[in-house]
């Protein structure tokens, strides 16, 4: 299935996002920062979605995708060039996925309601295809807050764990995990 393809899980249509999903995939990522993680908008870790347009519709390798109810977006993921930064990351950490071919998997939300449905994995199904198909990226990274519930058994069902900070003596509860990536054009995750 290509990433311009719609999935359907029961009433759901998961797919790439359009421009008119921004304003409510901006919205479901904004509760999320303040209702779930706590600390609110923070505009050096949140410029993208502000500016949802540039970041994921014209700047190349990037694309967000969407879970939706009808016209409600209710799941996001995203996709953005690059690896994390340093601080608030380990340096090495940074300079391991400081590379063109690296692809960040980020924004992967699913509001409270629609949880336990499959959205948010077969969303990372359709970012892995998106991230296969690109002929750029050989490495999907992504980190998680390992004390929002669920998300870290979510994470571990399907990636590999890079590095956990917890227990590392700095502020940051943070998890890193790389993703295999399907082959190309096999996008049917087990």
């Amino acid at each position: 299935m290509s990433d311009e393809e719609a999935r359907g899980l029961a009433e759901y249509v998961v797919r790439r996002a359009r421009p008119a999903d921004l304003e409510g995939a901006r919205a479901l990522m904004l509760d999320t920062f303040y209702l779930v993680m706590g600390h609110g908008y923070v505009p050096e870790w949140h410029a993208d979605v502000i500016n949802m347009t540039d970041t994921y519709f014209r700047t190349p390798g990037q694309a967000l995708f969407v879970a939706a109810l009808g016209d409600e977006v209710v799941g996001t993921a995203a996709l953005r060039a690059g690896g994390p930064k340093s601080p608030p990351n380990p340096q090495w950490l940074a300079e391991r996925y400081d590379r063109p071919s690296t692809a960040q998997l980020c924004r992967t939300y699913v509001r409270a309601a629609h949880r336990r449905r499959g959205l948010a994995r077969a969303l990372v199904d359709l970012a892995c295809g998106f991230v296969a198909d690109s002929g750029t990226y050989d490495t999907l990274y992504l980190h998680t807050d390992p004390a929002i519930e669920g998300a870290e058994p979510f994470w571990r069902s399907l990636a590999k764990e890079i590095h956990d900070e917890r227990g590392t003596g700095t502020d940051n509860a943070i998890i890193h995990f790389e993703i295999p990536l399907p082959p190309p054009g096999d996008h049917a995750r087990n």
